[in-house]
């Protein structure tokens, strides 16, 4: 599932080939994603593309007195091509700017288009956003604030992770490696943290989000940049994906186990 640094990588994608282009026709192929795509969105034709912003794991575009707001679900990928190329079997949506347009490819349907009337304050207002917590690399975002965060919660460390609620964008390969990088175990009661723990996790949580964008974030299925390019941050995970294999930091067994129907990795001897 796209995360936040291949939403970023998207985002800069279409930043850079787009905004401040006109939006000649939006063609709807397939309307029927997670949620079904509001006739709206034929309101941003013929409106310039002003900028281009990410909010956690979605895309926002914003033409201006309207914004598109875009998740790419599981399998969801943007890429850009000519305008002369022909469909392929899971393009959905097409933004066509001239010679080059913007395809949204979804093999499962999973993501979303949404339409919102841009007036002052929708953000807050808007029902996706509304219980988002601060973003990674933002300066409100701090050791103490993700303290504080963690204070009376039950549930485990890596579920607080998940749930976007003390910071938002810490996928599940994400929550695994910043934990690994702090030494804690997934499990343990995110109240439980101390906050020396909180620091520590703080700075791993933002410093591999950091590198993942920096690797072009992580190619697992079917995640590729705007420009086709896969992610290879995978490549270089300390745990992820890295069951019975040797620690590289102490030699003891990677161990795997399931939290929440998600794939856990850890080393169960530097993790406490």
């Amino acid at each position: 599932m796209p995360e936040l640094p291949e939403v970023e990588i998207t985002k800069r994608g279409v930043d850079l080939h787009f905004t401040g282009q006109r939006l000649l026709a939006c063609t709807v192929r397939q309307p029927r994603l997670r949620w079904p795509v509001p006739a709206d969105v034929q309101s941003c034709v013929k409106q310039v593309l002003c900028a281009v912003q990410r909010r956690s794991k979605y895309m926002l575009m914003d033409f201006g007195g309207h914004v598109l707001v875009v998740h790419l679900g599981m399998s969801g990928s943007m890429k850009i091509v000519n305008a002369s190329t022909p469909w392929d079997k899971h393009d959905h949506i097409e933004w066509n700017f001239g010679e080059k347009v913007l395809r949204y490819n979804d093999p499962r349907r999973f993501g979303s288009v949404e339409y919102v009337l841009k007036e002052p304050g929708w953000e807050s207002r808007f029902v996706r956003f509304a219980k988002l917590g601060p973003e990674p690399f933002d300066g409100v975002f701090t050791p103490e604030s993700f303290f504080k965060a963690t204070r009376g919660k039950k549930i485990s460390i890596k579920a607080l992770l998940l749930s976007g609620m003390a910071v938002v964008g810490v996928g599940n390969i994400y929550a695994c490696e910043a934990l690994f990088r702090s030494a804690i175990r997934p499990g343990k009661a995110a109240g439980r943290l101390s906050r020396a723990n909180a620091a520590a996790l703080h700075a791993a949580v933002v410093s591999v989000l950091a590198e993942a964008i920096e690797r072009g974030g992580s190619t697992l299925r079917n995640f590729q940049a705007v420009d086709g390019e896969l992610g290879h941050f995978q490549l270089h995970c300390d745990v992820y994906g890295r069951e019975g294999m040797p620690c590289k930091r102490c030699g003891a067994t990677i161990k795997r186990r399931v939290m929440s129907q998600r794939s856990t990795f850890y080393c169960a001897q530097c993790q406490q």
